[in-house]
């Protein structure tokens, strides 16, 4: 599927606001952490359920969609419109 069609696109967040992880259309996400927003940016893939990101200074992680949200790095981020 071409990743501009990707169900997961947009915005999702951690409960109390301060991940952000707005995965955008291009294959590329940004990560706002807090007030300091595009604390972290880079590409991502997503395979089934599963999404695998890479950072653009090489750093890797993954996270898994269940039930609505994205568990990500212990980390429970729900989708925000």
């Amino acid at each position: 599927m071409e990743q501009s069609f990707h169900p997961y696109l947009g915005l999702w967040q951690t409960d109390d606001g301060h991940i952000r992880h707005r995965l955008l259309p291009n294959g590329r996400y940004d990560e706002a952490r807090g007030t300091r927003e595009s604390a972290y940016q880079g590409r991502y893939v997503v395979s089934g359920d599963h999404i695998e990101y890479v950072d653009d200074t090489g750093f890797t992680a993954d996270g898994d969609f269940r039930d609505g949200s994205l568990y990500h790095a212990g980390m429970v981020l729900r989708r925000k419109p």
